[in-house]
């Protein structure tokens, strides 16, 4: 068993997270971590080396130290390929803003190797006090798109629901069509069938493209509620918490993982129609909330960039 966790200047975090994972390892002899430092400028993957040296976890725990930032699929990816000589049978990839709850690890494995047409299984995020946080997804789709910011009220949300891609939380195990790669156990053979993430895409979207191609050639995708985890949630992003105003503007790369995402699995065109459902559900959001005066939960500029990066005017690589 490998367990992956990718850093980028949270060396706190990472402590943290680590520390929960003992009792993981006192239960199943044999698991090693691996945490894949991107280049961190604030020398936390340093930091995280002394913690490993300090608290006597270098028999299960390792340092990669990579040369460049290039995202959270980069950093899986170079945890997998550092242990190809000698690969497991599943790797468990979680953030680095996470602590895991006893018998999470193993409530996955019991599972999955319960039921060997599953590829891919989800534990139950979390916060600290237990209240459950969205960790199931539909794919991206056309009406997912328009319904995600459309101010349609409770009716129209009713009627659009089978296409948002936030499933309602829930406690029932199911199949679904991803989840969250806070906490995804993935079995090595879907690794060999559809091979490791795509890390062009820099961050967001790479957990649900590698499902979807998990999905395209037969493994199926399940959320496992009895494995539960908590999930600081973007604190490994740096940002956490609910601001006051208006929403931070989303980073280039958001938008262009989604692009890609499109464009990839579906075509130009269709990322074009994407774009355009996006656009007209964000543009009709902002007129309600003219009319009606209210503060905009709208980030900023996100029309402008939402253009800028359309799959209509962006013509680089995916």
């Amino acid at each position: 068993m490998l367990v992956g966790i990718v850093n980028y200047c949270t060396a706190d975090l990472v402590r943290d997270c680590l520390q929960s994972l003992e009792a993981v390892v006192r239960d199943r002899p044999g698991t090693r971590v691996v945490v894949a430092d991107n280049a961190s400028p604030d020398g936390s993957g340093r930091a995280i080396a002394d913690a490993i040296e300090k608290n006597n976890w270098s028999g299960w725990a390792r340092i990669l130290l990579l040369d460049q930032n290039g995202g959270f699929a980069y950093g899986n990816n170079a945890i997998i390929r550092s242990w190809a000589d000698q690969p497991p049978d599943y790797y468990w990839l979680i953030n680095s803003d996470t602590v895991v709850r006893a018998d999470a690890l193993e409530k996955l494995l019991e599972f999955v190797e319960a039921h060997p047409a599953v590829g891919i299984a989800g534990s139950r995020l979390e916060f600290h006090d237990g209240t459950q946080q969205v960790s199931t997804f539909r794919f991206p789709n056309l009406i997912g798109e328009f319904a995600a910011a459309a101010p349609v009220g409770n009716l129209g949300q009713k009627i659009l629901s089978p296409w948002i891609v936030a499933e309602p939380a829930t406690l029932d195990q199911h199949q679904c069509d991803w989840v969250s790669g806070a906490s995804m156990l993935v079995r090595r053979q879907t690794i060999d069938d559809v091979g490791l993430m795509d890390q062009e895409f820099f961050l967001y979207y790479e957990e649900t493209d590698f499902c979807y191609r998990a999905k395209s050639v037969g493994w199926q995708c399940w959320f496992v509620p009895n494995s539960r985890v908590v999930h600081l949630i973007g604190a490994s992003t740096g940002v956490t918490g609910v601001r006051p105003g208006r929403p931070k503007r989303r980073p280039a790369y958001w938008f262009s993982s989604r692009r890609r995402y499109f464009v990839k699995n579906h075509g130009r065109a269709y990322a074009m129609v994407a774009d355009l459902a996006l656009f007209t559900a964000v543009s009709l959001k902002r007129i309600v909330e003219t009319v009606r005066r209210t503060e905009t939960g709208v980030p900023e500029k996100f029309l402008s960039d939402l253009i800028r990066n359309s799959a209509l005017f962006s013509r680089s690589k995916l």
